[in-house]
């Protein structure tokens, strides 16, 4: 056990030698140290959202689980979202990471990847009755073998094309897995209905024009050799990885924001832009953070359909 102050604050941090992606030798103090460097580009992403945590008590190439409720055993300083769940007829108290020792707590928990919703929790009641509002859309580009990540990039520069046609701008993210994203912020009063709507909408005009390429569908049986723009994340009750998460690869890899030349470079036939923790946090100091634009760029969804 080891104690640390961040902030003001004391966290015990247990098992740092335990190594959780053996393909790498990458170990649990090392996942602390990567959440720690890289939370001045993270937190402006994370704060007021409900997180769930995914986590890997044993590493990834074990067991994991969900974990939406936060832990009862958290510090009374780790606040809470209280949100209600018509599924399970309660309310759940979603952890929301607001500050550095929070993030080293979740982290602690071996919670690799954080995956977050759409909206933010500022002002939430937990009422049943309550509308999240959305502050984003995204299109989830999922590869159907054999298609991969080059098929993806030529499907995100069809977006953005799409995109730029109806005066809205588009930011890519790496998934750090197979896939990647692409973003689109709205930063102004929006509802999930519109969103959802809107993004499966423009998944149907991609299916049309590239039919041998892109699928709408969710049904696994339509996906080989195809690019799923999955528009379902578009939901209140959906949460999807967080820029500048970890993901639970063989390798460290991170879900990073991407330059529009290395999704071009890929759609060529170019490098795959599998980013690992330590070049996430270099890229972050040369290049800022290519998805502030998420926080701040106010667009308006146009009518549609």
């Amino acid at each position: 056990m080891t104690v640390v102050e961040i902030g003001g604050r004391q966290l015990k941090l247990s098992n740092l030698e335990k190594v959780l992606y053996p393909g790498a030798g990458f170990t649990k103090g090392q996942v602390i140290d990567y959440y720690h460097r890289i939370a001045p580009a993270l937190l402006p992403h994370l704060r007021g959202r409900p997180l769930t945590l995914k986590r890997y008590p044993n590493g990834v190439d074990s067991q994991y689980f969900y974990e939406k409720q936060c832990p009862s055993h958290r510090p009374p300083w780790v606040q809470v979202a209280p949100v209600w769940s018509g599924h399970n007829k309660r309310t759940i108290n979603f952890c929301l990471v607001e500050d550095v020792a929070t993030l080293v707590w979740v982290a602690n928990l071996a919670s690799l990847e954080l995956h977050t919703a759409l909206h933010r929790a500022a002002g939430s009641t937990g009422s049943p009755e309550e509308r999240w509002t959305p502050d984003m859309v995204v299109f989830d580009l999922d590869p159907g073998a054999p298609a991969a990540f080059g098929e993806c990039a030529q499907v995100a520069l069809w977006l953005r094309e799409a995109l730029d046609g109806l005066g809205l701008a588009g930011f890519p993210k790496a998934s750090g897995s197979k896939g990647l994203q692409v973003y689109v912020p709205l930063n102004t009063p929006a509802t999930y209905d519109e969103t959802k709507a809107f993004a499966r909408a423009l998944a149907q005009v991609g299916e049309r024009a590239h039919p041998k390429l892109v699928v709408s569908n969710m049904a696994k049986d339509l996906r080989t050799g195809k690019i799923l723009i999955d528009w379902s994340q578009n939901d209140e009750h959906k949460t999807t990885v967080s820029v500048f998460s970890l993901r639970a690869r063989p390798r460290p890899t991170v879900s990073a924001p991407l330059h529009w030349r290395e999704v071009e470079a890929a759609a060529a036939g170019g490098p795959v832009p599998l980013i690992e923790a330590d070049e996430a946090v270099r890229r972050f100091t040369d290049d800022g953070d290519l998805l502030a634009p998420l926080l701040e760029l106010e667009q308006r969804l146009p009518a549609f359909g």
